[in-house]
């Protein structure tokens, strides 16, 4: 198996991945999506979030997994529209395999990767941006690359690199209201869904069950 790694904010600079891609977003896209998954949904609700992680003006709710743990959601779909996680996908969206990414199923996505026999697999960092290193995606990807390799993976190493990033140390700092501790501590939990989130393409729609 092989393995490369493309920024999805750096993309004029790289190739375009086509067998099996991983588009990571820890901090919060998929984190959220792991969380809505869980609650097995339908029936429409938005989420959506502007870049930087506000609101995104006209949706129901905004990119945090902790709010979302708190909604009553059962029974309804989610619409999600995020500045990085949902972008990343659409950019990649013709990939032989697509699959979003967090911690939060980490290992479940490396058993999926390794189930499906891919023979290439690109990690899609999101999180970079000119004012954040993007190290609580490069974990993740770190951490699933290290399962599939078979070398030692101790969850807490990677954890804890989500909370030391730059974009962790936001939610820390308490001083943006929109990014609170409380989705950090969801985000730095590893593995705590046993599922993988595979992207199919149904129509123009990217759907994840």
């Amino acid at each position: 198996m092989r393995f490369s790694r493309v920024f999805l904010n750096r993309l004029q600079n790289q190739p375009t991945a086509h067998d099996t891609v991983v588009v990571i977003d820890v901090l919060r896209s998929f984190t959220s999506a792991g969380i809505v998954l869980a609650g097995l949904l339908d029936n429409t609700v938005s989420v959506g979030a502007i870049a930087g992680g506000d609101p995104a003006p006209g949706f129901e709710y905004g990119n945090s997994p902790a709010a979302l743990l708190e909604a009553e959601l059962a029974g309804r779909r989610v619409v999600m529209s995020t500045a990085a996680g949902v972008r990343g996908l659409q950019r990649f969206r013709d990939a032989r395999r697509l699959f979003a990414a967090s911690l939060v199923c980490g290992r479940a996505t490396a058993e999926a990767i390794r189930a499906a026999g891919a023979d290439e697999v690109c990690f899609v960092i999101t999180g970079e941006w000119v004012d954040r290193d993007g190290d609580e995606d490069v974990a993740c990807a770190d951490y699933i690359e290290a399962l599939l390799r078979g070398e030692p993976a101790p969850p807490e190493d990677f954890s804890r690199r989500v909370r030391d990033s730059d974009f962790g140390r936001r939610f820390v700092a308490g001083t943006w209201p929109n990014l609170p501790l409380a989705d950090l501590e969801l985000a730095a939990h590893v593995d705590r869904f046993d599922f993988a989130m595979p992207v199919a393409r149904e129509g123009e729609h990217l759907v994840i069950r």
